[in-house]
């Protein structure tokens, strides 16, 4: 495989398996976990997160709305959790759902995707509901960095479906995204991946996208290891990437506890995944 992001993410799931570990410091979870919904809280939560999830997990997905909740000490959490699971080997996938337009999209790029910022991350999920074309300045950022974006293609939500199933002169909308990522990874490199919710059938066809799919929804929100390859039989399961938030979650906050119910979900989902 061409250098890249794609060869960085192969690696890892060879090393640890193919799931995505959600970091989703909800207040109820706080509370759940015997510590106070403020600033202090949300950093035992994040350095609970951070022994036991980055050893463990292939992938982790910081919620950013949970941490931006917290103004600058959230984000000064946010930044210490980034940098612990990358030093400890995880790839981090910041879910922060970025979308705009010309230099504010370039902005949002260099935050999450750049050297030099303290939010760097290894990939960043982004809204393509501009216009595809609009997060070229993200796809450029990552293309040049070997980091991926992960785009918005068929969300789990209810309220997606009128927007992400419209079929337009083109076709149904979250096919034509899909198929915009796939022409982006025509080099070999995955720098675009898509976000395809494992709650329902999605109808789309991910066959050649030679990319991530980030699939959300095991656990918690109702979908089962045993369900992904119905879900997914037409595409490269290899790319596939289950994703676990409360589901793992709430097993903490003990590390050792933690770090187990990471392992289970994850080797749940490579036994339903294999030929």
């Amino acid at each position: 495989m061409t250098d890249g992001f794609g060869a960085r993410y192969r690696a890892a799931v060879a090393a640890r398996g193919r799931l995505c570990a959600g970091i989703d410091p909800h207040p109820e979870l706080l509370e759940r976990w015997g510590l106070p919904v403020d600033a202090s809280g949300l950093g035992r939560f994040g350095d609970i997160c951070v022994a036991a999830l980055g050893p463990t997990a292939a992938v982790i997905k910081p919620q950013v709305a949970f941490f931006e909740a917290f103004g600058a000490a959230g984000f000064a959490v946010l930044e210490r959790v980034i940098r612990g699971c990358r030093d400890a080997g995880a790839l981090v996938l910041a879910d922060a759902k970025r979308g705009d337009i010309g230099s504010t999209m370039t902005a949002y790029s260099r935050a999450w995707l750049s050297d030099d910022s303290p939010l760097c991350s290894d990939a960043v999920t982004a809204s393509p509901y501009l216009g595809f074309g609009s997060l070229k300045p993200a796809i450029d950022e990552a293309r040049a960095s070997s980091r991926a974006v992960i785009v918005l293609a068929r969300t789990s939500n209810p309220d997606g479906a009128p927007v992400q199933l419209a079929v337009g002169a083109a076709g149904r909308v979250g096919q034509q995204i899909v198929d915009e990522a796939a022409a982006v990874n025509a080099d070999g490199k995955a720098t675009a991946g898509v976000v395809v919710g494992a709650t329902r059938a999605h109808g789309l066809d991910l066959g050649a996208l030679n990319g991530v799919i980030l699939a959300p929804g095991v656990g918690a929100q109702g979908a089962t290891a045993g369900e992904l390859p119905t879900l997914f039989a037409g595409a490269d399961q290899r790319w596939l990437l289950p994703a676990s938030s409360r589901g793992v979650l709430r097993a903490g906050p003990d590390v050792d506890t933690l770090r187990a119910a990471c392992e289970s979900a994850r080797d749940e989902i490579e036994a339903a995944l294999k030929p």
